[in-house]
């Protein structure tokens, strides 16, 4: 998103009654709305738009949203909030593995899905002018680009927050409480999987071996902390 620009929506969903009312709400908190009916609609829209975050019903007819999820992730890095029809396990952590940032469990109220989505754009609208190298590990934080032994890694936004998050204080140990509050920006009880999902995700990309990290370090009963390496 420019600064200054009005934020683009790209919102998928099936039912009529929901996806008229989400629309409303989020055009009359200054959002820039775009609404598709399926999953396949949702794609080619993707291809033509270029969003600022994605709002995925995870049950949609056809391609359902867990593919969805996975085939935008793997084109664009663009921040997904899934939408679910109860607060399942099985389905918010299928969501999660799947790429999506963050969910709200339906039936939705507006003002938390705007909340939701204004603080996934802070999120990556923050940035500091510091470049920093951790072993074979480069962060720049004014660029928000991050590179391991040189070689440029594609991290979706939450991934790259979190990174960011704890990286700005090596060897501190973080609880999934204060990452939950501090990366997503809220703090509810029950949410940890949103941690632990994202923490997965990451370190696939960044460590040579995520069964043994270097850079993202669990610390059982207590959370994850970045090094000391």
């Amino acid at each position: 998103m420019k600064p200054g620009g009005v934020p683009r929506v790209l919102l998928i969903e099936d039912d009529p009654a929901v996806r008229e009312g989400l629309e409303l709400a989020l055009t009359l908190h200054g959002y820039r709305v775009r609404v598709v009916e399926s999953g396949e609609q949702g794609l080619e829209r993707l291809r033509a738009d270029l969003p600022d975050v994605v709002v995925l019903d995870l049950m949609l007819p056809g391609m359902d949203g867990f593919e969805v999820c996975r085939r935008i992730r793997a084109a664009r890095e663009v921040p997904i909030i899934m939408l679910t029809a109860r607060g399942d396990d099985m389905d918010v952590v299928a969501g999660l593995e799947a790429g999506a940032d963050d969910y709200v469990v339906k039936p939705v109220q507006p003002r938390v899905l705007e909340a939701r989505i204004r603080a996934v754009l802070r999120r990556i609208g923050r940035d500091q002018a510091e470049l920093e190298r951790h072993g074979d590990l480069t962060i720049d934080r004014a660029g928000l680009v991050v590179a391991k032994g040189g070689v440029p890694v594609s991290l979706a936004p939450t991934e790259l927050r979190l990174l960011l998050e704890l990286s700005g204080t090596p060897g501190r140990v973080h609880s999934r409480q204060q990452l939950l509050e501090s990366v997503w920006e809220h703090g509810y009880f029950g949410d940890s999987r949103l941690v632990d999902a994202c923490v997965q995700r990451l370190r696939a990309k960044i460590e040579d071996d995520s069964a043994a990290p270097v850079y993202v370090q669990t610390v059982r009963g207590f959370g994850y902390r970045f090094g000391p390496m």
